[in-house]
């Protein structure tokens, strides 16, 4: 092949004569996916190459990324052929010889659409992930398995390079497009030098220091990156959560946890007593306390240290998930906090002389409007056909708040400040019946199947979020606390429901737990 001089072969680097360099980029938006094709484009013509760049946008934001397709031919490939070349307008499966992904599952789409072959294709991708609306969506754990893709990368690439482009780029003040450009020159996947790209950079103007930081650790990170990606660390241990002592009345809920509970609950358990003092109050937390107290008491009982502690255990998590639910009062708190206007400011690196403003959108329903009334308000409206009709349409549309106003900041202030009204609001009487029925459950349940109990407490991760998201969980929880109590006295209850339970988590619309619900029923029945 006949190379331009100004790029500077390099070793190792093969493609045959006359034939583009194929590189795809795959990106979210802001990712600077078109500004990391623009910098290939531009590097390849100062060479004197030619080279062609377009792009295939996805859906808007995290459903989907855009593909950017770049082709580099040099100037004597195309002297030699006589003519113009006709580069593709897009990538073509087993075609392509680099692949850059800003994201980790990006890079396991690409292999999946058959973009990387091992023949050829130098695979390039940030260790990092950007979960999608399906992961976060999902009733239960949605997220992908990252090492999955590892292992496809290491079967699918002629080279896999895999490394935290994102803390790359943060490090240094940049943006993840930096990082891919060091990463693709430290890769030696192109034939072009490290000072090709930097020239590059420098041409642009724009954060031109930052992003030659990120693209020098990219490079150098990219250079040693061994021949198969490390597995990435999945399981997720309980962290400490410090709970601050600066109340006696906390200090004794605290002595009280260490003296009185089993180790392997108590980190979960300092995480409740953080979670419902900052829903309600500290009488909220005793109230936690007391119903571990219970529970825990039972477990002495009918489980206890040959049992692991396992009803303690759930019940540590899901009894404050349970206490501390998602209501208009909690996400007004949310958006109001300070932590979360610093954490905005540091998310959009917004200067310290600079003024960020926070829009929200809030689309409260009927529904949570009267959950947030005195309970005989609130029920009055949701009983009264009327009502409904004449209020109703007033919440059809969502409203855009701006949190960072003065207006906006107040509205949402003085919906947290509600907070010492809940316990006679018309949705904390509903969900304290619903805790009461759960408790009371799990009583009856634990004292003929101690394993059936605690896979009943385990199917409190259902009930989570607010508006639809909480409606549909709720419903699949109580379908499965009907089929544990038509389950009990089944040698294999507790598989059961586990099993019950899983399908409620995998599939959003509920027809096969549905299915598999018909099915245990029967059985029970007979």
């Amino acid at each position: 092949m006949n190379m331009n001089a100004a790029a500077g072969a390099t070793p190792g680097v093969r493609f045959h004569a006359g034939t583009p360099i194929k590189i795809a980029i795959l990106a979210m938006g802001g990712q600077g996916g078109g500004v990391l094709a623009d910098w290939v484009v531009d590097m390849a013509e100062h060479a004197g190459w030619w080279a062609q760049t377009t792009s295939v946008p996805g859906v808007a934001q995290r459903t989907g990324a855009t593909v950017y397709y770049v082709e580099l031919l040099p100037e004597g490939a195309v002297q030699a052929a006589g003519r113009p070349p006709a580069l593709a307008m897009m990538p073509t499966p087993g075609d392509v010889d680099v692949v850059l992904a800003a994201e980790l599952m990006e890079g396991g789409r690409a292999i999946q659409r058959g973009f990387v072959t091992p023949e050829r294709t130098t695979l390039i991708t940030s260790s990092h992930r950007s979960y999608a609306v399906a992961e976060k969506a999902a009733h239960g754990n949605g997220i992908a398995d990252s090492n999955a893709v590892l292992e496809a990368g290491s079967e699918a690439a002629r080279r896999f390079i895999c490394l935290d482009l994102q803390a790359m780029a943060e490090e240094a003040g940049s943006v993840i497009s930096a990082s891919l450009f060091g990463a693709l020159a430290g890769s030696e996947a192109i034939p072009f030098v490290r000072d090709d790209f930097e020239q590059t950079v420098r041409r642009a103007g724009l954060g031109v220091e930052a992003s030659l930081g990120a693209f020098a650790s990219a490079f150098e990170a990219a250079r040693a990156a061994p021949h198969a990606p490390p597995r990435l660390e999945s399981e997720r241990s309980t962290p400490e959560v410090p709970l601050q002592a600066s109340h006696p009345r906390v200090q004794a809920l605290l002595d009280d946890l260490r003296q009185n509970f089993p180790q392997q609950a108590q980190s979960m358990m300092v995480a409740g007593l953080r979670r419902t003092l900052a829903f309600q109050d500290l009488r909220y937390a005793q109230e936690y306390m007391e119903h571990m107290h219970a529970l825990r008491d039972l477990d002495a009982r009918f489980g206890g240290a040959p049992k692991h502690w396992a009803l303690t255990v759930a019940a540590a998590r899901y009894v404050a998930v349970a206490m501390a639910y998602d209501d208009v009062i909690r996400v007004a708190d949310l958006k109001t906090r300070g932590s979360r206007f610093e954490r905005v400011r540091e998310e959009t690196r917004a200067e310290s002389a600079q003024i960020v403003y926070a829009t929200e959108y809030m689309h409260p329903r009927l529904e949570e409007v009267c959950g947030a009334m005195p309970a005989r308000l609130g029920r009055a409206i949701e009983n009264s056909a009327f009502m409904q009709r004449m209020l109703s349409p007033l919440f059809r549309k969502g409203r855009y708040v701006k949190s960072g106003s003065l207006r906006g900041f107040l509205l949402l202030y003085c919906l947290a400040g509600m907070r010492r009204f809940r316990r006679g609001t018309l949705r904390h009487q509903v969900e304290q019946r619903s805790l009461r029925q759960w408790l009371e459950q799990i009583y009856d349940t634990v004292h003929h199947d101690y394993d059936l109990a605690v896979e009943l407490v385990n199917c409190r991760r259902l009930v989570k979020g607010y508006s639809d998201t909480h409606e549909r969980g709720a419903s699949k929880y109580q379908r499965l606390g009907l089929a544990a109590s038509h389950l009990l006295g089944q040698p294999d209850a507790a598989a059961q429901l586990k099993a019950l339970r899983e399908a409620a988590l995998a599939d959003s619309k509920g027809e096969k737990l549905d299915q598999m619900m018909a099915q245990a029923l029967s059985s029970a029945s007979t």
